[in-house]
């Protein structure tokens, strides 16, 4: 397949179906495979680049201008790694501006060479998004090449060659190593991220599929002595540990792969009776362990902006999301109930256990893009944990 780029042309996307896009290479130079998605959110685009749910994908950004806060220390959501496990490349409508604001501490294209995050501007990102609503997030491979030389037909070969994310466990990459404490609490202008309680109120457990550090710190500000475990600990070793309640973190890949080890020890904590909350994949598993089915999205929902009921009180919220397989509601068997519900499309976004403190939401509380609209959940979580608490005593 002969392909002509245009002068100038330094960074490409190939799909898997023999499309290139032609424009400037931004970041890191190389390439690499993933699935293409897109994401509406107009801003967090630090966070968005190291969340590790995005891992093995390239992120094409509906909002045309990235880059105008710069980056900082403080907003990557990975508590370790690099771009191997968080997104894999960057599409923008326009090459990254410079950055203007108070907590910038550099630029986002050196950022982006700095992590390994390939970049691709200049080109029509909502010609992208329109083809990835219709036909489904494709397979591709963003490349940047300074001297503007691509073998364009080995890219669509490498694309068309990736397996893709269905049947792949991503999470036992994305998971600590080791146990570990953490105790940073959400942001308290003008301080900064607020200090733990002297005297934590619960012990909570999460396990790590590919948590997100404000996860943590929404768990921490509800008094919560947190303690992270790697994706593969037992129930028996996390119940060990006496914990009030058991956070199911969110992450990347396939829920069914990741459930082959995951699901067994997630029934043991629901049969255990105390406190279980998921986010995200940890909700996918929670129901995949309540005995409901998991299916792949053809678009997915992934943005800052997207309108969730909670049918349990008929409040609506903006949520943030991240994910391309979700929860099949017509599986879902009794005793487990639909607490919130997609407006966008229908799809499900929340269960309950009737008889056990066992919730799960697949948007992301922590990430307030209303900005607080969803934090009631972790209060949820804590009340479910007091109540637990009393009972016991």
């Amino acid at each position: 397949m002969t392909v002509e780029l245009l002068p100038g042309v330094t960074g490409v996307l190939v799909l898997a179906n023999g499309t290139v896009l032609q424009g400037v290479g931004v970041g890191a130079t190389g390439d690499a495979v993933g699935e293409v998605c897109f994401n509406t959110a107009m801003t967090g685009y630090q966070e968005i680049l190291t969340d590790p749910s995005y891992m093995s994908q390239i992120v094409a950004f509906t909002f045309p201008h990235m880059g105008n806060v710069g980056v900082n220390v403080e907003d990557i959501e990975q508590m370790s790694g690099s771009a191997e496990t968080a997104a894999r490349g960057a599409i923008f409508r326009d090459v990254p501006t410079a950055p203007a604001n108070w907590r910038s501490e550099g630029d986002l294209d050196t950022w982006m060479k700095r992590r390994g995050v390939i970049g691709l501007a200049g080109v029509d990102t909502r010609a992208l998004t329109r083809s990835i609503r219709e036909n489904g997030m494709p397979h591709g491979v963003i490349a940047h090449s300074p001297t503007g030389e691509f073998d364009i037909p080995a890219l669509i070969e490498k694309a068309k060659a990736w397996a893709g994310l269905e049947g792949l466990d991503l999470a036992k990459d994305a998971s600590c190593l080791q146990p570990f404490v953490y105790d940073e609490g959400l942001w308290d202008w003008p301080e900064g991220y607020a200090k733990p309680a002297s005297e934590p109120k619960y012990e909570v457990v999460v396990l790590d599929y590919g948590v997100k550090r404000n996860i943590l710190r929404a768990l921490t500000s509800i008094g919560a002595r947190v303690t992270v475990v790697p994706a593969k600990t037992t129930a028996e070793d996390v119940l060990a540990r006496k914990p009030d309640g058991v956070l199911l973190s969110n992450g990347p890949g396939d829920p069914a792969a990741t459930g082959e080890y995951a699901v067994p020890e997630i029934k043991k904590l629901v049969e255990s009776g105390v406190p279980v909350f998921g986010i995200c994949l940890g909700h996918q598993m929670m129901a995949r362990a309540l005995g409901a089915k998991t299916v792949k999205m053809d678009q997915g929902h992934h943005g800052a902006n997207h309108p969730v009921k909670d049918v349990t009180t008929g409040k609506v919220e903006i949520v943030s999301m991240n994910h391309g397989f979700t929860v099949d509601r017509d599986s879902l068997p009794e005793p487990v109930v639909e607490t919130h519900v997609s407006l966008f499309d229908g799809t499900n976004a929340g269960i309950a256990l009737k008889d056990k403190p066992v919730f799960s939401v697949q948007h992301h509380p922590e990430a307030s893009p209303g900005p607080t609209d969803s934090l009631y959940l972790f209060e949820r979580f804590a009340g479910y944990m007091d109540a637990a608490k009393k009972s016991a005593a």
